[in-house]
């Protein structure tokens, strides 16, 4: 299927492709299908591209490449809602905020994106705990 994007103009991308989020994004609850770009070839990062609103797309990151000891457990009823039965099924993907200069860019780690790899079912979880933040500098981390 052919796909406007934000950040990658027309591309095509297979059905199969897209990610599935049952019941959208918190504060975009009407958004339930996205795709992951790669921002660039070789880059670390993403676009969680909308499959409905060419003009929304988030960047993403696995976040364990700029936070190795995060950590957070998952809840049955998000492992049963994602069809969630072996860990390596599970990605992880967190939402970044891009600022002027870079080193000064955020992610999010209080809300991180869960797709089943298998099923491409997804969620974007809260998580309530106190140390993680909206608002993590992932330059600080490397």
């Amino acid at each position: 299927m052919l796909l406007k994007t934000k950040y990658h103009g027309e591309i095509e991308v297979a059905e199969n492709d897209v990610l599935h989020f049952g019941h959208g994004i918190p504060g975009f609850l009407d958004e339930k299908e996205f795709v992951l770009l790669s921002l660039e070839e070789g880059s670390p990062f993403s676009i969680l591209q909308s499959k409905k609103t060419s003009e929304l797309g988030f960047v993403v990151v696995n976040p364990f490449l700029f936070f190795k000891d995060y950590e957070f457990d998952l809840g049955e009823a998000d492992k049963e809602l994602l069809s969630l039965e072996k860990e390596e099924d599970v990605v992880v993907w967190t939402i970044l905020t891009l600022k002027e200069t870079f080193e000064e860019s955020t992610a999010n780690l209080q809300a991180p994106i869960i797709v089943n790899s298998k099923t491409k079912k997804a969620k974007q979880i809260i998580i309530n705990n106190p140390s993680l933040r909206t608002k993590h500098k992932i330059l600080t981390n490397i």
